[in-house]
């Protein structure tokens, strides 16, 4: 088995976030999506984009009270902006609903399902005898992304994981399980299912619950049996 995607087969799809019926001798250890709440303040930063449209409305009002307009004509100058404002925070806002609301992630005991898209849905195959290493970034309210990195030559385009990757991380992109809830326990069932899979040991001082690296990510990773 390699890295591969199954395409636009969501609507088909026989089991939940799977592309196919799980053969007999596989399990699902864990399936989930990302938490939206999160997905919108550390994706698609909802509260940054609010911030700015605060400001661009404050300077407009304060424009026209430069130029000599009273508190009522600056009021009056406002309801067009504030309606593009908020047509621009539903567009966010929904942008990051529909993608929490389409993944699907699935670990299970040989390999981890990606089932992400909103227009057109994809599903990707990781095997866990690829897996090379994993990384924890925890966010808020017990929330976090699991960074995925992949031996092996086959590659995956940035765009078509996009949001669910790694930033910026463009040349070798990595997959990444965004704002999973519990994420510190799933990080952990991951390494041990990874451990189980490739028959090496998971390396006590880079488990999860354990280190915390230089560069504030939590990783487990191979080291000799």
């Amino acid at each position: 088995m390699s890295v591969e995607s199954n395409g636009h087969e969501h609507e088909f799809e026989p089991a939940y976030g799977l592309p196919e019926a799980l053969p007999a001798d596989e399990k699902i250890l864990w399936q989930g999506s990302p938490d939206f709440g999160t997905v919108a303040r550390c994706i698609f930063h909802v509260r940054k984009v609010a911030l700015y449209f605060a400001v661009v409305l404050a300077w407009r009002a304060g424009d026209v009270l430069v130029d000599g307009g009273g508190w009522v004509v600056a009021l009056k100058a406002l309801p067009v902006h504030t309606l593009l404002a908020a047509m621009a925070m539903v567009a966010v806002v929904g942008l990051a609903w529909l993608t929490a609301r389409t993944a699907v992630y699935t670990i299970t005991d040989k390999r981890i399902v990606m089932r992400i898209g909103i227009v057109l849905t994809l599903t990707f195959n990781l095997p866990l005898r690829l897996v090379q290493s994993a990384a924890l970034r925890t966010q808020d309210r017990g929330c976090g992304d699991i960074v995925i990195t992949m031996g092996g030559e086959d590659r995956i385009a940035w765009l078509q994981l996009w949001p669910h990757v790694r930033p910026w991380k463009l040349a070798r992109a990595q997959p990444m399980l965004r704002a999973v809830p519990d994420a510190a326990k799933v990080s952990a069932l991951l390494g041990q299912a990874w451990a189980a899979s490739t028959g090496a040991a998971v390396n006590p001082e880079k488990t999860p619950a354990q280190a915390t690296p230089a560069d504030g990510q939590r990783r487990w990773q191979a080291s000799p049996t």
